[in-house]
């Protein structure tokens, strides 16, 4: 299964299944904040969330080859673009965070449709295509997964 096919389906589904009471392993998250923090991240690939670049062409091309790879993020990965307390859920319910992430994730692969050649600049990682966004997406909802125990 390729990822953005994985983001669509199994994703959602490890979403839907994961307890709203699931203890973090890391972080100050909770399930229904990790949720809203994945649509945020879609929106951000989808050119919705324009961040200014951290980090110099040095640094960002070795961000950009970590991410690259199938190394996982590291536990407490700091982003300075995130409070230190995380935002409360706009949606009221974990079922609506995830119908809208839904809706983030359909609405990423739209923008790539009409122009493949299209780049979005990602603060810390540089200007990325559509099969560079779907990487660094998976290997996000990946991290939170593991977060909450739930890529078993």
């Amino acid at each position: 299964m390729d990822k953005l096919q994985y983001l669509q389906t199994d994703y959602i589904q490890q979403l839907e299944a994961l307890d709203i009471n699931t203890s973090p392993l890391f972080g100050k998250m909770n399930v229904h904040q990790m949720i809203e923090h994945m649509s945020y991240a879609f929106k951000q690939a989808s050119g919705l969330v324009p961040l200014a670049p951290l980090n110099d062409e040095t640094t960002t091309q070795k961000m950009y080859a970590f991410m690259m790879s199938d190394k996982p993020f590291r536990d407490n990965t700091p982003n300075p673009y995130l409070p230190d307390e995380p935002d409360a859920p706009t949606h009221p319910s974990k079922t609506e965070s995830i119908v809208a992430l839904q809706q983030d994730i359909a609405n990423f692969k739209t923008t790539f449709e009409t122009e493949s050649d299209k780049r979005i600049l990602n603060p810390f990682f540089g200007n990325l295509n559509f099969d560079e966004w779907t990487h660094l997406l998976h290997k996000h909802a990946q991290h939170h997964l593991r977060q909450f125990n739930a890529n078993i």
